[in-house]
């Protein structure tokens, strides 16, 4: 994947990223020989964040099952967060 750079986003704009998309699901974009950023079509990024919603719900139960979740009343859960940690 050829990355797009900052000057090429500055004079062909959209164009740019619908060029690099057509060949991939990504596309980043360099600053000054870096690259620093990365694009993509929003189907894409929306199946990635389903993924991480996934994956921490995973994680969420897993804890649970595990004994690593508390259960408590929100003054408590409150009452909690505001004691200093060691």
């Amino acid at each position: 994947m050829k990355p797009i750079t900052a000057n090429e986003l500055k004079t062909r704009g959209v164009a740019s990223i619908e060029s690099a998309l057509a060949d991939s699901e990504e596309a980043i974009i360099s600053v000054r020989g870096k690259n620093r950023y990365v694009v993509m079509d929003l189907e894409a990024y929306n199946r990635l964040r389903v993924c991480e919603l996934e994956a921490a719900l995973y994680q969420a139960r897993r804890d649970v099952a595990e004994g690593k979740a508390v259960t408590e009343s929100v003054d408590a859960h409150i009452e909690r967060l505001r004691k200093p940690t060691r």
